[in-house]
């Protein structure tokens, strides 16, 4: 777990529940679920297992949670995308805790301001099938003018694959057919991104 977001998670835990961050099932709760994936997760009956946890304090810990992970979300509303840079700090909170791959498109206006943002499929642990007739669909109902598509790597590892590379190729084709440009590829995995835009395969 990132120290950083460990440091935040206990605090936050801590005054909300109004607890010492050194009590005991502060401590438990982190030694137990150690990652930001796990805890984000934690089921009420996993919590009620840790002594010191009842049912109403269970309940409290899963709803903290789930605030937590929306309100890390950046507002999509006026959101524009300038680099791959901006693609990672709108996405890297939502996809942080992923387990699975999601494919997510941000559909754009003509001044790539962010129209829409939609998950276009979840995968299992290492890979989500894409078609690019559901991409270009959605796209062409929000009336986009481009749009860029990123995905998570659960691994850690933000370098694409060969299938990744083949998929671009395949969705660029597509746009460059139905008139809605793809701007971009970024691939999410840990704290780090890659673009492929950036490494050439554009």
């Amino acid at each position: 777990m990132n120290v950083h977001h460990k440091e935040e998670l206990k605090k936050l835990v801590s005054e909300s529940l109004k607890e010492s961050q050194d009590s005991y099932f502060i401590q438990e709760l982190f030694h137990q679920f150690p990652t930001p994936t796990e805890l984000m997760d934690v089921t009420e009956q996993q919590l009620r297992s840790i002594k010191g946890i009842g049912v109403q304090k269970a309940k409290q810990i899963t709803a903290l949670f789930k605030l937590a992970k929306v309100f890390t979300i950046p507002e999509l509303d006026q959101y524009t995308v300038r680099s791959p840079k901006d693609v990672f700090s709108l996405l890297e909170p939502e996809l942080r805790y992923q387990t699975k791959e999601h494919f997510i498109y941000l559909f754009l206006n003509t001044e790539n301001r962010v129209i829409c943002k939609e998950i276009i499929s979840i995968g299992s642990l290492n890979s989500a099938i894409v078609h690019p007739r559901e991409v270009f669909r959605a796209a062409i109902k929000r009336c986009s003018a481009s749009l860029i598509c990123a995905h998570n790597h659960p691994s850690g590892d933000s370098t694409p694959s060969t299938e990744d590379l083949i998929l671009t190729k395949r969705l660029r084709d597509a746009g460059e057919i139905i008139g809605i440009e793809v701007l971009d590829h970024v691939i999410i995995g840990g704290n780090r991104f890659y673009s492929l835009k950036e490494h050439g395969h554009f």
